[in-house]
């Protein structure tokens, strides 16, 4: 993983999924509004995510602005097993052991299975961000006894996912169905 240097950018080269370092932080630029005013000098409102927090802030940037474009790297890593509090990964490209601390990990360890592929990025050899496919299939290892028949939208239960995390089902699940779920939001997609 090779280092690079910050790139000063001008705000019109601001748009979206770029990448700028702030600080210490890290973010993505979610959109960029160009204002050219009839008096004064340019700038541009941004709205920016940061990698590290998930938070979204609105920045405004003007023309004489220093703004540094970060370099990130993503790298694709297969989960393999945890030891203690930290999580191993196989880099898919150079088959190198990657250890990721359980705190960097944050919510996404309730979906967390063996094998599973992430998206991890990187940068200056730093985890800024650990991205999960949109959807994933868990087998359920506990829930209460469905009914036959029961296929309302309108009744639901808790489950349990072979990761140990609990998610809400329609009526109809039982043990051993699987079942997709959105990461991002935890929901129920449906029955595979």
């Amino acid at each position: 993983m090779a280092q690079r240097c910050l790139v000063a950018l001008e705000i019109n080269q601001l748009k979206s999924n770029v990448t700028i370092a702030i600080g210490k932080d890290v973010f993505t630029i979610v959109s960029v509004d160009h204002v050219k005013p009839g008096k004064g000098s340019a700038f541009a409102r941004t709205k920016l995510k940061n990698l590290r927090l998930g938070t979204i802030i609105e920045r405004t940037f003007k023309s004489d602005d220093k703004i540094k474009e970060a370099f990130i790297e993503e790298r694709k890593l297969q989960y393999s097993y945890q030891s203690g509090n930290f999580y191993h990964f196989l880099d898919q490209d150079t088959f190198e052991d990657v250890t990721i601390e359980k705190e960097k990990l944050g919510e996404s360890l309730k979906f967390l299975k063996d094998n599973l592929t992430v998206s991890v990025f990187f940068h200056n050899k730093e985890i800024v961000n650990i991205s999960l496919p949109n959807t994933i299939e868990f087998k359920i290892i506990h829930t209460e006894p469905g009914f036959k028949g029961d296929s309302s939208k309108s009744g639901g239960k808790p489950a349990t996912i072979e990761t140990g995390a609990t998610i809400q089902v329609p009526l109809f699940i039982n043990i051993s169905n699987t079942v997709k779920i959105d990461t991002k939001t935890g929901e129920y997609l449906g029955r595979v």
